[in-house]
């Protein structure tokens, strides 16, 4: 068993991460962080919990805790662990963005891992601190390492993904309001989006010449779940593609390829990646589906959580979509 704090649970990440940790068999929740609530009910802001815990929130936080992770917005991670510096012995999983691209990935004298099991495994197993990967990040690059690591990611790719109302965190804004979402979709950081450079990376520790990634990503009108599809040029047929996919991820946990057309709610509420390759007149479009809030956030922490302790990394992970 291990004890474990969560940094910012009030939130969506924070909840998921208390759900997920309740019911794994080889962690004790120590804290759960909250200045805003502290002393009322986990159970009274994750209405779900209600009769699971009797945990509250607290405004202490243990620097001697086995492990922690930081559920807070981006740029706050810093701050935080420079007010609350924590033991040598801490293992760090950060959510936010704050140390995942390769210059900002050492904090004070800790080196953070840019947490993709799919990509870094062992280097995951070896780590002390984790750089958990963004949501459209996790899809994206699910989508198209497998090309990079055949180093035939040579011409543009294209990318089209949309997102829940649940990626722009659980504060209100126009763009999240009910009456604004409900039947309606827009793109926003059309080209610019924050997750680029990290994917960038990624693909580039596989294949450094690879080619120019546009990017669109879209919001949905629904809550959660990643639905992209990204194409490029592909010289082969379309089984050669399907055994490249299933020949990269032949020992991935939680990543299926898929011969049949794949749909959102597969991975719904599980920690799952669903992938659908197809051909068409030389170009190779990838369908990708995940939960942004577990395998794009909170599942994908416990599945680099696993791999740091030395636990089967489907512990606790065990999870059940809803197709209907």
């Amino acid at each position: 068993m291990i004890k474990a704090g969560i940094i910012g649970g009030s939130g969506y990440t924070g909840g998921e991460l208390i759900r997920l940790l309740l019911h794994h068999p080889k962690v004790e929740i120590q804290f759960v962080f909250s200045t805003t609530r502290a002393g009322s009910k986990v159970s009274a802001t994750h209405t779900d919990l209600l009769g699971q815990t009797e945990l509250q929130f607290s405004d202490k936080v243990d620097p001697t805790i086995d492990l922690v992770f930081l559920c807070l917005g981006h740029g706050n991670s810093t701050k935080f662990l420079q007010e609350h510096p924590f033991s040598e012995a801490t293992k760090i999983i950060d959510l936010s963005n704050d140390f995942r691209l390769k210059a900002n990935s050492n904090f004070e004298g800790k080196d953070f891992v840019y947490g993709l099991p799919e990509l870094y495994k062992k280097k995951i197993q070896q780590a002390k601190y984790i750089a958990n990967p963004g949501c459209f990040a996790t899809a994206i690059q699910l989508a198209l390492l497998p090309l990079a690591h055949a180093h035939i990611l040579n011409n543009e790719v294209h990318v089209n993904a949309t997102t829940g109302s649940t990626g722009a965190g659980v504060g209100l804004s126009p763009t999240t309001h009910f009456s604004w979402r409900e039947n309606n979709m827009t793109h926003y950081k059309a080209f610019t989006h924050q997750h680029l450079g990290e994917i960038n990376e990624s693909l580039m520790h596989l294949q450094k010449d690879k080619g120019k990634l546009h990017f669109i990503p879209n919001r949905g009108n629904f809550t959660r779940g990643i639905w992209a599809t990204a194409y490029t040029h592909f010289e082969g047929s379309e089984s050669e593609a399907v055994t490249l996919y299933k020949s990269f991820y032949k020992e991935a946990a939680f990543t299926q390829v898929s011969e049949e057309p794949i749909a959102l709610k597969q991975v719904v509420n599980t920690n799952n990646c669903h992938l659908h390759v197809v051909l068409h007149d030389g170009k190779i479009l990838i369908a990708s589906a995940i939960d942004n809030l577990l395998k794009g956030a909170s599942g994908q922490a416990v599945q680099n959580m696993n791999l740091m302790c030395g636990f089967p990394e489907r512990e606790g992970l065990q999870l059940k979509s809803g197709v209907y």
